[in-house]
């Protein structure tokens, strides 16, 4: 069993963001793994944990896949303390600014050489909220797509996936044959704290750092340049207001409905 999981570093949530030429500045924020990706990783370390048990030697491995500067290898590093046995990192000048159309691309096109048998990939980056790189794997790749599994684990068996998904009306059981792409949703499982044995474990492992020609794919197919949708302009978000302070003298009340029907809340 081989498992691709795909990550990425993204700018911390909690960080100040800015926009610099249209483009999300990265460079001058902290940047973390993913959140949902996470889950992912997780969730690919419990399929094969169990089938590398009592070998010496794993035999089932996952690899991660990441597109973006040479700095994401710390992100990845992260992953790798996780348990993850190797990875990829498609790093290129001409990849700046580049769409989920052109991420998608270089994605697929890295994991086509790989011989796996699952794609992970968590639902979304918490940078763009799109949700739409799962899809568009699957979609390049010629693969079955199952989205959104949840509640309990992804269940393999023989050439055959199976999970539960998550949707409006509740939850779900899907299957489809090897290969496949799925993505996870935060209800999945709870990501391990990497271990110190991990941590210093992950300094050893592989990080294969590829250009664009190295998967295949041309600059002229990536980049602000080729992206179906740019950011014209961007204003940072206005401070916020201060709030009204109500001494209660025993109008409270009507103070707090006149404050209901003014924000017409009812």
């Amino acid at each position: 069993m081989k498992i691709a999981v795909c990550v990425k570093q993204v700018p911390d949530s909690w960080a100040e963001k800015k926009m610099i030429n249209g483009l999300l500045d990265r460079a001058g924020v902290d940047a973390v793994l993913n959140d949902l990706d996470e889950y992912a990783i997780e969730e690919a370390l419990r399929i094969v944990e169990p089938l590398n048990e009592g070998s010496e030697t794993p035999t089932h491995t996952i690899t991660l896949i990441s597109m973006g500067p040479d700095r994401a290898t710390e992100a990845i590093r992260k992953g790798l303390s996780m348990g993850a046995h190797d990875a990829t990192l498609i790093s290129d000048s001409a990849l700046a600014g580049s769409d989920a159309l052109a991420t998608s691309k270089v994605l697929a096109e890295t994991i086509k050489s790989g011989g796996y048998d699952l794609v992970f990939c968590g639902t979304e980056s918490t940078d763009a909220r799109m949700s739409v790189i799962p899809a568009m794997l699957a979609e390049r790749l010629g693969w079955a797509q199952l989205t959104f599994a949840g509640v309990v684990k992804v269940d393999v068996s023989g050439n055959k996936v199976e999970i539960d998904r998550m949707t409006d009306a509740g939850v779900e059981s899907m299957s489809a044959n090897l290969p496949a792409v799925i993505s996870v949703i935060e209800k999945i499982n709870e990501p391990r704290y990497p271990s110190f044995k991990g941590i210093m474990a992950s300094k050893k492992k592989t990080i294969n750092t590829k250009s664009l020609s190295d998967v295949g794919v041309s600059a002229s197919e990536v980049g602000l340049a080729t992206a179906w949708s740019v950011v014209d302009d961007a204003a940072a978000r206005p401070p916020r207001e201060k709030g009204e302070k109500v001494e209660d003298a025993g109008n409270g009340g009507d103070k707090l409905a006149e404050f209901i029907l003014e924000k017409r809340i009812v």
